[in-house]
Protein backbone atom coordinates (compact mmCIF):
# COMPACT_ATOMS: atom_id res chain seq x y z
CA UNK A 1 0.00 0.00 0.00
CA UNK A 2 1.35 3.46 -1.03
CA UNK A 3 1.58 5.89 2.42
CA UNK A 4 -0.76 8.50 2.34
CA UNK A 5 1.73 11.20 2.87
CA UNK A 6 2.92 10.36 -0.90
CA UNK A 7 -0.45 10.44 -2.49
CA UNK A 8 -1.10 13.97 -4.35
CA UNK A 9 -3.93 16.31 -3.64
CA UNK A 10 -6.11 14.67 -6.29
CA UNK A 11 -5.22 10.75 -5.34
CA UNK A 12 -5.93 12.36 -1.35
CA UNK A 13 -9.50 13.77 -2.81
CA UNK A 14 -10.85 10.90 -5.06
CA UNK A 15 -9.96 8.67 -2.29
CA UNK A 16 -11.85 10.66 0.33
CA UNK A 17 -14.99 10.67 -2.20
CA UNK A 18 -14.89 7.05 -2.07
CA UNK A 19 -14.59 6.20 1.67
CA UNK A 20 -17.31 8.93 2.28
CA UNK A 21 -19.73 7.13 0.21
CA UNK A 22 -18.81 3.84 2.32
CA UNK A 23 -19.16 6.28 5.58
CA UNK A 24 -22.60 7.59 4.14
CA UNK A 25 -23.73 3.45 3.61
CA UNK A 26 -22.44 2.77 7.60
CA UNK A 27 -24.27 5.55 9.40
CA UNK A 28 -27.83 5.04 7.07
CA UNK A 29 -27.47 1.69 9.43
CA UNK A 30 -27.91 3.77 12.61
CA UNK A 31 -26.12 1.37 14.61
CA UNK A 32 -25.59 1.31 18.31
CA UNK A 33 -22.37 0.00 18.93
CA UNK A 34 -19.71 0.22 22.29
CA UNK A 35 -16.28 -0.36 23.11
CA UNK A 36 -15.82 2.67 25.43
CA UNK A 37 -14.60 0.56 28.36
CA UNK A 38 -13.19 -2.60 28.77
CA UNK A 39 -16.42 -4.67 30.22
CA UNK A 40 -16.51 -8.20 29.97
CA UNK A 41 -19.00 -9.78 27.82
CA UNK A 42 -22.44 -11.80 28.71
CA UNK A 43 -20.45 -14.86 27.49
CA UNK A 44 -17.76 -14.38 30.24
CA UNK A 45 -19.71 -13.06 32.79
CA UNK A 46 -21.90 -16.81 32.45
CA UNK A 47 -18.55 -18.69 33.12
CA UNK A 48 -18.65 -18.06 36.85
CA UNK A 49 -22.72 -18.74 37.19
CA UNK A 50 -21.81 -21.68 38.96
CA UNK A 51 -20.72 -19.23 41.99
CA UNK A 52 -24.43 -18.84 42.10
CA UNK A 53 -24.14 -22.43 43.63
CA UNK A 54 -21.61 -23.12 45.65
CA UNK A 55 -23.44 -21.42 48.85
CA UNK A 56 -27.19 -22.04 49.83
CA UNK A 57 -29.26 -22.11 52.66
CA UNK A 58 -27.98 -25.43 53.94
CA UNK A 59 -24.18 -24.91 53.22
CA UNK A 60 -22.12 -24.74 56.38
CA UNK A 61 -20.87 -21.22 56.19
CA UNK A 62 -18.00 -21.33 58.26
CA UNK A 63 -14.47 -20.85 57.30
CA UNK A 64 -11.10 -22.82 58.08
CA UNK A 65 -10.24 -21.51 61.05
CA UNK A 66 -13.84 -21.72 62.32
CA UNK A 67 -14.96 -18.33 61.89
CA UNK A 68 -18.67 -18.21 61.12
CA UNK A 69 -18.68 -16.04 57.94
CA UNK A 70 -22.61 -14.63 58.67
CA UNK A 71 -21.64 -12.76 61.18
CA UNK A 72 -18.90 -9.75 62.34
CA UNK A 73 -15.22 -9.96 62.77
CA UNK A 74 -12.27 -10.71 60.31
CA UNK A 75 -10.58 -7.17 60.07
CA UNK A 76 -8.00 -8.98 57.09
CA UNK A 77 -10.63 -11.29 55.31
CA UNK A 78 -10.82 -15.19 56.05
CA UNK A 79 -7.64 -17.19 56.03
CA UNK A 80 -8.55 -19.17 52.58
CA UNK A 81 -9.80 -15.68 50.72
CA UNK A 82 -6.26 -14.16 51.60
CA UNK A 83 -4.64 -17.91 50.35
CA UNK A 84 -6.30 -17.91 47.36
CA UNK A 85 -5.42 -14.20 46.28
CA UNK A 86 -1.89 -13.91 47.62
CA UNK A 87 -0.84 -17.31 45.35
CA UNK A 88 -2.84 -14.99 42.45
CA UNK A 89 -0.88 -12.69 43.75
CA UNK A 90 2.55 -14.42 44.27
CA UNK A 91 2.96 -12.98 47.90
CA UNK A 92 2.88 -14.40 51.11
CA UNK A 93 -0.69 -15.37 52.30
CA UNK A 94 0.56 -13.03 55.83
CA UNK A 95 1.13 -9.88 53.12
CA UNK A 96 -2.23 -9.52 52.34
CA UNK A 97 -5.40 -7.62 53.32
CA UNK A 98 -8.81 -8.69 52.01
CA UNK A 99 -11.25 -5.83 51.56
CA UNK A 100 -14.68 -5.85 49.22
CA UNK A 101 -15.68 -5.96 45.39
CA UNK A 102 -13.29 -2.96 44.19
CA UNK A 103 -9.73 -2.49 44.17
CA UNK A 104 -9.92 0.63 42.72
CA UNK A 105 -11.83 1.54 45.94
CA UNK A 106 -8.82 0.23 47.83
CA UNK A 107 -6.63 2.69 45.81
CA UNK A 108 -8.76 5.37 46.41
CA UNK A 109 -9.07 4.50 50.19
CA UNK A 110 -5.23 4.34 50.59
CA UNK A 111 -4.67 8.26 48.77
CA UNK A 112 -7.31 9.36 50.79
CA UNK A 113 -5.91 7.59 54.43
CA UNK A 114 -2.52 9.17 52.91
CA UNK A 115 -4.33 13.16 52.51
CA UNK A 116 -5.91 12.54 55.62
CA UNK A 117 -3.16 11.09 58.41
CA UNK A 118 -0.26 10.33 56.58
CA UNK A 119 1.91 7.08 55.56
CA UNK A 120 3.32 5.63 58.53
CA UNK A 121 3.81 8.35 60.65
CA UNK A 122 4.41 11.08 58.00
CA UNK A 123 2.93 13.86 57.78
CA UNK A 124 -0.22 13.86 56.11
CA UNK A 125 -0.06 15.21 52.44
CA UNK A 126 -3.15 17.92 52.85
CA UNK A 127 -0.91 19.38 55.35
CA UNK A 128 1.76 19.74 52.81
CA UNK A 129 2.16 22.82 50.68
CA UNK A 130 2.49 20.89 47.28
CA UNK A 131 1.91 17.05 46.65
CA UNK A 132 2.70 15.06 43.31
CA UNK A 133 2.29 12.06 41.58
CA UNK A 134 4.29 10.55 38.68
CA UNK A 135 1.54 9.28 36.00
CA UNK A 136 3.30 6.79 33.30
CA UNK A 137 1.36 7.85 29.87
CA UNK A 138 -0.86 6.67 28.21
CA UNK A 139 -2.09 5.22 31.63
CA UNK A 140 -5.35 4.51 33.70
CA UNK A 141 -7.68 7.11 33.58
CA UNK A 142 -9.42 6.33 36.99
CA UNK A 143 -6.30 6.35 38.34
CA UNK A 144 -5.57 9.96 37.14
CA UNK A 145 -9.25 11.24 38.26
CA UNK A 146 -8.40 9.74 42.33
CA UNK A 147 -5.31 11.99 42.43
CA UNK A 148 -7.23 14.52 40.49
CA UNK A 149 -10.14 14.49 43.07
CA UNK A 150 -8.01 14.95 45.96
CA UNK A 151 -5.90 17.95 44.10
CA UNK A 152 -2.80 16.13 43.51
CA UNK A 153 -0.50 17.81 41.20
CA UNK A 154 0.29 14.74 37.72
CA UNK A 155 3.63 14.46 35.69
CA UNK A 156 3.52 12.69 32.66
CA UNK A 157 6.19 9.99 32.24
CA UNK A 158 6.76 8.82 29.00
CA UNK A 159 5.74 4.90 28.61
CA UNK A 160 8.56 3.05 26.35
CA UNK A 161 8.32 -0.93 25.22
CA UNK A 162 9.73 -1.75 28.51
CA UNK A 163 7.36 0.36 30.71
CA UNK A 164 7.87 3.92 32.32
CA UNK A 165 10.75 5.72 31.11
CA UNK A 166 12.94 4.89 33.99
CA UNK A 167 15.86 7.54 33.76
CA UNK A 168 13.22 10.20 34.38
CA UNK A 169 11.29 8.27 37.17
CA UNK A 170 14.29 7.99 39.32
CA UNK A 171 15.52 11.34 39.01
CA UNK A 172 12.30 13.54 39.44
CA UNK A 173 11.96 10.69 42.85
CA UNK A 174 15.39 11.43 43.88
CA UNK A 175 15.51 15.22 43.42
CA UNK A 176 11.67 16.12 44.58
CA UNK A 177 9.87 15.21 47.83
CA UNK A 178 6.73 16.26 47.22
CA UNK A 179 6.82 13.39 44.85
CA UNK A 180 4.76 10.77 47.28
CA UNK A 181 3.70 8.29 44.43
CA UNK A 182 3.49 6.49 40.95
CA UNK A 183 0.50 5.28 38.95
CA UNK A 184 1.81 1.44 37.64
CA UNK A 185 -0.44 -1.18 35.69
CA UNK A 186 2.82 -2.96 35.53
CA UNK A 187 1.46 -6.72 33.69
CA UNK A 188 -0.95 -5.86 30.01
CA UNK A 189 -1.18 -1.92 30.72
CA UNK A 190 -3.44 -0.19 30.34
CA UNK A 191 -4.13 1.01 27.40
CA UNK A 192 -0.77 -0.80 25.77
CA UNK A 193 -0.68 -4.35 26.68
CA UNK A 194 2.78 -3.72 27.53
CA UNK A 195 4.19 -5.41 30.37
CA UNK A 196 7.22 -4.20 32.44
CA UNK A 197 10.71 -5.80 31.65
CA UNK A 198 13.06 -6.91 34.16
CA UNK A 199 15.45 -4.18 34.40
CA UNK A 200 12.04 -1.71 34.82
CA UNK A 201 11.57 -3.59 37.75
CA UNK A 202 14.37 -3.85 39.78
CA UNK A 203 15.16 -0.07 38.88
CA UNK A 204 11.77 0.24 40.51
CA UNK A 205 12.70 -1.61 43.31
CA UNK A 206 16.04 0.41 43.77
CA UNK A 207 14.35 3.69 43.82
CA UNK A 208 16.08 6.03 46.15
CA UNK A 209 13.06 8.59 47.00
CA UNK A 210 13.61 11.92 48.22
CA UNK A 211 10.20 11.37 49.93
CA UNK A 212 10.37 8.89 52.72
CA UNK A 213 6.82 8.47 52.24
CA UNK A 214 6.86 7.90 48.53
CA UNK A 215 4.63 4.64 47.55
CA UNK A 216 4.37 2.35 44.14
CA UNK A 217 0.65 2.06 43.65
CA UNK A 218 1.50 -1.08 41.59
CA UNK A 219 -2.04 -2.20 40.19
CA UNK A 220 -1.43 -6.01 39.04
CA UNK A 221 -4.85 -5.35 37.47
CA UNK A 222 -4.06 -8.02 34.53
CA UNK A 223 -1.84 -10.73 36.34
CA UNK A 224 -3.86 -13.71 35.41
CA UNK A 225 -4.99 -11.95 31.93
CA UNK A 226 -3.20 -13.98 29.20
CA UNK A 227 -4.81 -14.29 25.69
CA UNK A 228 -2.65 -17.00 24.85
CA UNK A 229 -1.40 -20.68 26.44
CA UNK A 230 2.01 -21.07 24.91
CA UNK A 231 2.82 -16.84 24.43
CA UNK A 232 2.86 -15.22 27.94
CA UNK A 233 4.23 -12.52 29.26
CA UNK A 234 6.56 -12.98 32.61
CA UNK A 235 6.35 -10.10 35.45
CA UNK A 236 9.02 -10.39 38.12
CA UNK A 237 7.09 -10.02 41.61
CA UNK A 238 7.90 -6.67 42.91
CA UNK A 239 7.62 -7.44 46.75
CA UNK A 240 10.14 -9.43 46.81
CA UNK A 241 12.19 -7.51 44.95
CA UNK A 242 12.08 -4.37 47.21
CA UNK A 243 12.96 -6.22 50.04
CA UNK A 244 15.81 -7.51 48.72
CA UNK A 245 16.62 -4.06 47.62
CA UNK A 246 16.19 -2.55 51.18
CA UNK A 247 13.30 -0.79 50.20
CA UNK A 248 10.47 -2.89 52.15
CA UNK A 249 7.72 -0.54 52.59
CA UNK A 250 8.58 1.39 48.85
CA UNK A 251 5.43 -0.50 47.13
CA UNK A 252 1.05 -1.08 47.32
CA UNK A 253 0.55 -3.77 45.14
CA UNK A 254 -3.93 -3.95 44.19
CA UNK A 255 -5.15 -6.60 42.66
CA UNK A 256 -8.79 -8.06 42.54
CA UNK A 257 -11.36 -10.84 41.00
CA UNK A 258 -13.33 -8.19 38.95
CA UNK A 259 -12.52 -8.98 35.59
CA UNK A 260 -11.95 -13.01 36.86
CA UNK A 261 -15.60 -13.41 38.57
CA UNK A 262 -18.40 -10.97 38.43
CA UNK A 263 -17.21 -7.27 37.99
CA UNK A 264 -18.75 -5.25 41.02
CA UNK A 265 -19.37 -8.37 42.89
CA UNK A 266 -15.56 -9.75 42.99
CA UNK A 267 -13.10 -9.47 46.37
CA UNK A 268 -10.21 -7.27 46.54
CA UNK A 269 -6.63 -6.99 48.14
CA UNK A 270 -3.60 -5.10 48.24
CA UNK A 271 -0.38 -6.50 49.39
CA UNK A 272 2.26 -4.67 50.88
CA UNK A 273 4.82 -5.13 53.84
CA UNK A 274 4.20 -6.32 57.88
CA UNK A 275 4.86 -1.89 58.54
CA UNK A 276 2.47 -1.16 55.68
CA UNK A 277 -0.09 -3.29 56.58
CA UNK A 278 0.19 -2.59 60.26
CA UNK A 279 -0.93 1.30 59.47
CA UNK A 280 -3.56 0.42 57.31
CA UNK A 281 -4.99 -1.71 59.76
CA UNK A 282 -4.84 0.73 62.22
CA UNK A 283 -6.86 3.10 60.30
CA UNK A 284 -9.32 0.43 58.71
CA UNK A 285 -10.32 -0.28 61.98
CA UNK A 286 -12.58 3.05 62.31
CA UNK A 287 -14.01 2.16 59.03
CA UNK A 288 -14.85 -1.22 59.06
CA UNK A 289 -15.69 -4.26 61.48
CA UNK A 290 -14.86 -6.43 58.14
CA UNK A 291 -15.48 -6.88 54.55
CA UNK A 292 -17.68 -9.15 53.23
CA UNK A 293 -16.97 -12.78 54.08
CA UNK A 294 -19.75 -14.71 52.39
CA UNK A 295 -18.40 -13.26 49.07
CA UNK A 296 -14.87 -14.34 50.52
CA UNK A 297 -16.03 -17.85 51.17
CA UNK A 298 -18.21 -18.12 48.14
CA UNK A 299 -15.03 -17.16 45.82
CA UNK A 300 -13.07 -19.87 47.98
CA UNK A 301 -15.50 -22.95 47.19
CA UNK A 302 -15.70 -21.81 43.54
CA UNK A 303 -12.11 -21.61 42.78
CA UNK A 304 -10.82 -23.57 45.20
CA UNK A 305 -6.92 -22.62 44.52
CA UNK A 306 -4.96 -20.27 42.33
CA UNK A 307 -4.79 -23.48 39.95
CA UNK A 308 -8.61 -23.00 39.70
CA UNK A 309 -7.84 -19.22 38.70
CA UNK A 310 -5.88 -20.14 35.87
CA UNK A 311 -8.30 -22.53 34.42
CA UNK A 312 -10.89 -20.18 34.73
CA UNK A 313 -8.61 -17.58 33.00
CA UNK A 314 -7.88 -20.01 29.87
CA UNK A 315 -11.81 -20.12 29.42
CA UNK A 316 -12.22 -16.07 29.44
CA UNK A 317 -8.72 -16.17 26.78
CA UNK A 318 -10.98 -18.37 24.48
CA UNK A 319 -14.11 -15.67 24.40
CA UNK A 320 -11.36 -12.79 24.12
CA UNK A 321 -8.82 -13.83 21.82
CA UNK A 322 -10.23 -13.84 18.95
CA UNK A 323 -11.95 -10.51 19.61
CA UNK A 324 -8.28 -9.14 19.63
CA UNK A 325 -7.04 -11.14 16.68
CA UNK A 326 -10.14 -9.73 14.58
CA UNK A 327 -9.54 -6.05 15.57
CA UNK A 328 -5.70 -6.63 14.97
CA UNK A 329 -6.39 -8.23 11.47
CA UNK A 330 -8.74 -5.11 10.61
CA UNK A 331 -5.97 -2.59 11.47
CA UNK A 332 -3.39 -4.79 9.79
CA UNK A 333 -4.88 -5.53 6.20
CA UNK A 334 -6.98 -1.62 6.07
CA UNK A 335 -4.17 0.79 7.75
CA UNK A 336 -0.67 -1.42 7.19
CA UNK A 337 1.82 0.91 5.35
CA UNK A 338 -0.58 3.74 5.08
CA UNK A 339 1.55 5.73 7.29
CA UNK A 340 -1.29 6.95 9.47
CA UNK A 341 -1.86 4.82 12.61
CA UNK A 342 0.70 2.72 14.83
CA UNK A 343 -0.61 0.01 17.28
CA UNK A 344 0.72 -3.16 19.59
CA UNK A 345 -0.59 -6.47 19.68
CA UNK A 346 -0.96 -7.48 23.33
CA UNK A 347 -0.68 -10.60 25.04
CA UNK A 348 -3.22 -9.94 27.31
CA UNK A 349 -5.16 -7.31 29.30
CA UNK A 350 -7.78 -6.06 28.27
CA UNK A 351 -7.09 -2.88 25.62
CA UNK A 352 -5.51 -2.29 22.26
CA UNK A 353 -4.04 1.13 22.14
CA UNK A 354 -4.16 2.95 18.86
CA UNK A 355 -1.37 6.10 17.75
CA UNK A 356 -2.99 8.31 15.33
CA UNK A 357 -1.14 10.81 13.41
CA UNK A 358 -1.07 14.07 15.60
CA UNK A 359 -3.70 16.05 16.52
CA UNK A 360 -6.78 13.44 14.83
CA UNK A 361 -7.49 11.50 18.00
CA UNK A 362 -10.55 13.93 18.61
CA UNK A 363 -11.72 13.71 15.75
CA UNK A 364 -11.64 9.87 14.84
CA UNK A 365 -13.76 9.20 18.00
CA UNK A 366 -16.10 11.78 17.04
CA UNK A 367 -16.06 10.49 13.32
CA UNK A 368 -16.60 7.33 14.96
CA UNK A 369 -19.88 8.28 16.95
CA UNK A 370 -21.29 9.80 13.89
CA UNK A 371 -21.71 6.08 12.86
CA UNK A 372 -22.80 4.99 16.27
CA UNK A 373 -19.68 3.63 17.62
CA UNK A 374 -18.56 4.91 21.27
CA UNK A 375 -15.07 5.03 22.41
CA UNK A 376 -13.44 5.57 25.01
CA UNK A 377 -12.65 9.69 24.86
CA UNK A 378 -9.75 10.87 23.14
CA UNK A 379 -7.24 12.13 25.87
CA UNK A 380 -8.69 10.08 28.43
CA UNK A 381 -5.56 8.08 28.85
CA UNK A 382 -3.73 10.87 29.88
CA UNK A 383 -4.06 13.64 33.60
CA UNK A 384 -6.34 15.67 33.22
CA UNK A 385 -7.78 14.79 29.99
CA UNK A 386 -5.30 16.65 27.36
CA UNK A 387 -3.04 14.29 25.23
CA UNK A 388 -0.66 16.37 24.25
CA UNK A 389 -0.28 15.08 21.03
CA UNK A 390 -3.99 14.49 20.88
CA UNK A 391 -3.18 10.90 19.18
CA UNK A 392 -4.19 8.13 21.33
CA UNK A 393 -7.37 6.17 21.36
CA UNK A 394 -7.64 3.22 23.49
CA UNK A 395 -9.70 0.74 21.64
CA UNK A 396 -11.60 -2.43 23.96
CA UNK A 397 -12.70 -5.48 22.35
CA UNK A 398 -14.34 -7.42 25.25
CA UNK A 399 -18.08 -6.19 25.46
CA UNK A 400 -18.88 -6.18 21.74
CA UNK A 401 -20.18 -9.89 19.86
CA UNK A 402 -17.59 -11.16 17.68
CA UNK A 403 -20.05 -9.92 14.47
CA UNK A 404 -20.28 -6.49 16.08
CA UNK A 405 -16.68 -6.22 16.44
CA UNK A 406 -15.84 -6.43 13.07
CA UNK A 407 -18.52 -3.67 11.70
CA UNK A 408 -16.90 -1.74 14.89
CA UNK A 409 -13.30 -2.25 13.82
CA UNK A 410 -14.84 -1.23 9.74
CA UNK A 411 -16.46 1.80 11.11
CA UNK A 412 -12.87 2.94 13.47
CA UNK A 413 -10.87 2.26 10.43
CA UNK A 414 -13.23 4.16 7.71
CA UNK A 415 -13.05 7.16 10.62
CA UNK A 416 -8.99 7.22 10.80
CA UNK A 417 -8.92 7.26 7.52
CA UNK A 418 -11.00 10.15 6.90
CA UNK A 419 -9.82 12.16 9.19
CA UNK A 420 -6.28 11.29 8.10
CA UNK A 421 -7.20 12.40 5.05
CA UNK A 422 -8.65 15.79 5.98
CA UNK A 423 -5.39 16.11 8.39
CA UNK A 424 -2.82 15.89 5.05
CA UNK A 425 -4.80 18.00 2.50
CA UNK A 426 -5.11 20.82 5.41
CA UNK A 427 -1.05 20.30 5.42
CA UNK A 428 -1.17 20.74 1.86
Amino acid sequence: MTAYKDLSKEELLELKNGLEARFAEVKAKGLKLDMSRGKPAADQLNLSMGMMDVLNSSAVLTCEDGVDCRNYGGLDGIGEAKRLLADMMEVPKDNVIIFGNSSLNVMYDTVARAMTHGVMGSTPWCKLDKVKFLCPVPGYDRHFAITEHFGIEMINVPMTPSGPDMDMVEKLVSEDPAIKGIWCVPKYSNPQGITYSDETVYRFANLKPAAEDFRIFWDNAYCVHHLYENKQDYLIEILMECKKAGNPDMVYKFSSTSKISFPGSGIAAIAASESNLKDIRDMLKFQTIGHDKVNQLRHVRFFKDVHGIVEHMKKHADIMRPKFEAVIEVLEKELGGLGIGSWIKPLGGYFISFDSMDGCAKAIVAKAKEAGLVMTGAGATFPYGKDPHDSNIRIAPSYPTPEELSVAADIFVLSVKLVSIDKLLGNL
